[in-house]
């Protein structure tokens, strides 16, 4: 008789437990566990990217130099560096700018205020190199949108700094030059 009471006595205070565990693992009573993802600082995507902190140097080098002009292409319009833009280009642009770079991407149907520039037009080809090369880096920002006043954004081109090394946005703009000759 004594054995089984220590049995009724086990199987309880395990039914006991068994129970509290079960009213957590279903939510019936919430614990907020300390998340550190949850209290770091974070971006929304597209925002407007923070400035350079004063006297750093990115990892590849200076790009360019503010206050000094237009940057000059560093990088030889070979066959290698045309083929890596072509690359790039249809990974990154054709979405917007289509595969011809007329603007006529399969976004481009749906951004109702401002259409993607046609990279073969004179307006385009006529630019510098360097001037191609900030407006890739720096995207094309409107201050006074309304679209998405808390970013800035107008719903055109946004900077692609982040998503492109200094190398594969020189290697665009090699290959955004042939598109020019192609359509003549």
């Amino acid at each position: 008789m004594r054995l089984f009471k220590q049995l009724v006595v086990v199987f309880a205070v395990l039914g006991v437990l068994a129970g509290a565990l079960m009213i957590f693992s279903y939510d019936v009573i919430k614990i907020q566990w300390v998340s550190f993802m949850a209290i770091q600082p974070s971006f929304s995507a597209q925002e407007k990217p923070l400035p350079v902190p004063a006297l750093s140097i990115p990892v590849e080098g200076a790009a360019y130099i503010p206050g000094n002009g237009d940057p000059s292409n560093p990088v030889t319009a070979d066959e290698t560096s045309i083929a890596r833009g072509a690359q790039i280009f249809s990974i990154n642009c054709v979405m917007c700018h289509g595969e011809n770079g007329q603007g006529t991407g399969v976004i481009s149907a749906f951004l109702l205020k401002k259409k993607p520039v046609d990279l073969t037009s004179a307006l385009v080809q006529d630019k510098t190199d360097g001037a191609l090369f900030l407006s890739i880096t720096n995207g094309i920002w409107n201050a006074d949108s309304t679209l998405f006043p808390e970013v800035q954004f107008s719903g055109q081109m946004p900077p692609m700094n982040e998503n492109l090394t200094v190398r594969e946005r020189w290697d665009v703009i090699n290959f955004i030059r042939t598109l020019n000759a192609a359509g003549q």
